[in-house]
Parts: C-alpha cells; structure tokens; sequence
C-alpha cells in the first residue's frame, strides 16, 4: 500500500477554524469565570485560556508559514 501525498491546500483553511472555535471556547470559558464563585474552578478555567491563548499564537504563526509556503507552492 501506497503512502498519501501530503496534501496540504486547505491547512490554512483547517488551522483557521481551528482558531476560530478556541477563540469561540476562550470566550465561553470567560462567560464562565464570570458566573462562578469557586475559586478553585476560577483558577482553573484562567490557567487553561491561557493556554487557549498561547495555541492562537501558535497557530496564527502556523498560518503565516502556510500561506507562505502556499504562495511558494510549498517548495
């Protein structure tokens, strides 16, 4: 059996939805903090955005580097 080529035309596309629904998910969880009075919980839910955030980053770099490497025709 033969490997797939690597196919990589929509990953910008994929890596922008991507960061769409953790931007979507960042924005729940902060509705969240916002509505609890446990502490612990509150910490928790500011620990993991802040993850979310750090991944946005990664990923808007991520889709720098693919759209250049799309305009290259991922040479």
């Amino acid at each position: 059996m033969e490997n797939k080529p690597d196919d990589r035309r929509d990953n910008v596309d994929k890596i922008q939805n991507n960061i769409t629904n953790t931007i979507e998910n960042y924005n729940l969880a902060e509705e969240a903090i916002e509505k609890t009075d446990d502490e612990k919980d509150k910490r928790a839910i500011e620990e993991k955005n802040q993850r979310r955030l750090d991944s946005i980053d990664g990923m808007r770099s991520e889709v720098k580097d693919e759209a250049s490497d799309k305009k290259n025709r991922y040479k």
